[in-house]
This record gives structure tokens, C-alpha cells and sequence, in this order.
């Protein structure tokens, strides 16, 4: 027992100089601190220049003395981007810690200066890294919402129409529009045989009956699908058999046959033409479908005179989401020129309107 008391005296006695050494060797060197987290916000995607920034530092560590100093912030121009690098000074003493000091989330309110605001179309935070924590587009105008509706005409619902779309003009005035656009075609067959039925309850004895061949709502494209052939009589007003006692005979099969088909593959688009440089802040939808209104909300960011920058857009003056997802096509420019001269030759669905959210 006095042995593994004087084993743990020792190694008692050799932690408490490891700790004594290693807080005299950081009184002269430069504290190890780092922060983990980083966001810039102002509960916009898009960041108007005349309004309040928000920088929120999370999971702030130190190796050092425990006792936050303060949280200074440089600034570095490069081109159109703003850099902020926030540094973590620390009040040092003679005894450090013996685990790191975790430091509570910090809420920074930032006032930049006018000089970085002329040139800066993007501000960007970065720890001392200089890896890149979060970014924010930096713009000079003013938002509008908006709430509105599109008919979608019957005709959508046919590929064979495509490509279609809504009017782009309403008025003499353009406003958004919906296209449909047919991708490709793929061809499959489908093997079937007849199979017959009897009935073992008829209602009425027809002098003449017709067969009528039950096609199925959906085929099966991995098996033969049996397709059961019942007789109705041939004078319309009469009866021959109650639907539900018609008994299909599986052992009486006629020959395999084939049915062509096709699947058509088709994308949806919603087409805008917007203000040169505009982009989108907000943009959602309730669920489309054929024969009603699609009604859209939107917050738009439209540029001021004094803007230099263009804002995220599928093209300058034109704005393109693939529903029913609702994401921004951003592809290459043959792609987004290809979709515009598609959307320009498109038949026009006859009943197609633009209504406002009040007429809804």
C-alpha cells in the first residue's frame, strides 16, 4: 500500500511540473487560439449595402489563460471581395489552464466603412486559416414581392403538344411564363395474352354478344401480363353478366403478342424575363397541376442605378427554375441560349393567364 502511495505522489509531483513548465514556456510565446464557426447574416440571401450586418463566431477555443481579451477584426480588399479575418486576443497570466477554454457564441454588429462598400460585391469571413467559413453578396437596390398565379391549360398534360408554354405577355406587359420542353423518347414493349373469362351469373340471355377485351390501367413490363376477355351483349341496353362474376380461366391463353409503347420524358420550366442584373431573393410555389392556377411567390432584388454587380440569374434579363423542384438553372450558356430560342418558337396554350393573388 505505501508503494502505490508514493507511485502516485510521484506522478503527481511530475504533472504539476509539466503544467508550471508549459505555463512559463506561453507567457513568452503567442497564444494558441482559433475559432471554429463563422456566419454573416442579415436574414436576407442578398445583402442590401445600407443595411446592418451580422457576424455570428461560434466554438472559440484557446490553449491559454481562459480569459477572452477581445475579438479584433481586419479588413483586406481584393478586387470585388471584402475579406474579414477576426483575431482572438487573449489576456494572458501566469497560470494557464490545464484543458482548453471553450468560449461561448459572439455576436458581432459590423459598420463598414464607406471606402469598402463602393468596390465590394462580396464579403466573405475567413479564420486564421484562411479557410473560407461563409460568404454574402453585397448589393445596391431594393426588394419587391410578389404573389400571382399561371393556368396551366389541359394541353400540358399531352407531350405530344411540347414544347408548350403560357403567354409571356399579358397586356403588352411580359410576366412569367410556364414551359414544357419533351427531352427524349424511349421506346419498350410490352408481352401480353388474351385470357378468357366466363360468367357465372348472367342477368340476361343476349341473342348477340361482342367480346370486349379488358385492357389493364398498367402493364407489367418484367412478365406477360394476361388480359381478360369478357362478352357483353351486343344490343347496348341489355345485360349479360354482373362485373363481379365474370371467373377468368388461366389454361385458356391465347397467343403471345407484343404492345409498343413509349415513355416520354419531359422537364417543366418557369421562364421570366426580369430587370438586367435582378436576381431572385425568394422564390417557392404551391404544387402545379393540369386545369388549375400555379400560384408563385417571389422576392425579387432589383438593382439601383449605382450597381455594378450582376446578381445569380440563368441569364442577365432572364430567369429559369426546373420545377417541380423549384431550382435555378444555372448550366452552360449553350444550354440556357438552346432553352431560350426553344421558349421563343413554343406554341402558346390557349387558356393560358397570369392572375394576381387578391383575384385568386
Amino acid at each position: 500500500m505505501a508503494v502505490i502511495t508514493m507511485r502516485l505522489l510521484i506522478v503527481w509531483v511530475l504533472l504539476t511540473i509539466v503544467v508550471r513548465f508549459m505555463g512559463k514556456r506561453q507567457l513568452g510565446e503567442k497564444p494558441l487560439r482559433f475559432f471554429k464557426d463563422a456566419l454573416l447574416d442579415t436574414g436576407q440571401t442578398i445583402h442590401l449595402v445600407q443595411d446592418t450586418l451580422f457576424l455570428s463566431l461560434g466554438k472559440i477555443w484557446s490553449f491559454s489563460n481562459c480569459a477572452l481579451q477581445a475579438i479584433d477584426l481586419q479588413y483586406e480588399q481584393r478586387d470585388s471581395v471584402l475579406w474579414i479575418s477576426p483575431v482572438i486576443k487573449i489576456h494572458a497570466t501566469g497560470e494557464d489552464c490545464a484543458s482548453p477554454f471553450y468560449g461561448p457564441d459572439t455576436l458581432l454588429k459590423l459598420k463598414l466603412e464607406d471606402k469598402f462598400l463602393k468596390s465590394t460585391g462580396i464579403i466573405k469571413v475567413k479564420n486564421d486559416q484562411d479557410s473560407v467559413l461563409d460568404s454574402i453578396l453585397v448589393r445596391r437596390g431594393s426588394f419587391s414581392v410578389d404573389t400571382f398565379a399561371v393556368y396551366m391549360d389541359s394541353s400540358f398534360a399531352d407531350a405530344k403538344n411540347f414544347p408548350l408554354r403560357t403567354r409571356g405577355r399579358v397586356n403588352k406587359k411580359d410576366v412569367p411564363s410556364i414551359l414544357r420542353v419533351l427531352d427524349s423518347l424511349t421506346p419498350r414493349v410490352f408481352y401480353w395474352k388474351i385470357m378468357e373469362s366466363k360468367c357465372t351469373h348472367r342477368v340476361d340471355m343476349c341473342k348477340n354478344v361482342v367480346a370486349d377485351t379488358i385492357y389493364p390501367s398498367s402493364w407489367n413490363i418484367n412478365d406477360t401480363n394476361l388480359v381478360p376477355v369478357h362478352y357483353a351483349c351486343a344490343d347496348s341496353d341489355s345485360v349479360y353478366c354482373i362485373n363481379s362474376k365474370w371467373e377468368n380461366d388461366s389454361s385458356a391463353l391465347g397467343k403471345l403478342q407484343e404492345r409498343p409503347d413509349t415513355i416520354w420524358h419531359y422537364s417543366t420550366y418557369y421562364v421570366e424575363k426580369i430587370p438586367e442584373c435582378a436576381s431572385y431573393e425568394d422564390f417557392s410555389f404551391v404544387y402545379y397541376s393540369v386545369g388549375s392556377n400555379v400560384r408563385f411567390t417571389r422576392k425579387m432584388f432589383v438593382p439601383g442605378d449605382d450597381e455594378k454587380f450582376c446578381g445569380p440569374s440563368s441569364r442577365k434579363d432572364w430567369m429559369v427554375y426546373k420545377l417541380p423542384h423549384g431550382l435555378m438553372v444555372q448550366d452552360s450558356n449553350s444550354f440556357i441560349d438552346s432553352l431560350y430560342e426553344i421558349w421563343k418558337g413554343a406554341e402558346i396554350a390557349p387558356d393560358s393567364l397570369v392572375v394576381k393573388a387578391d383575384s385568386l
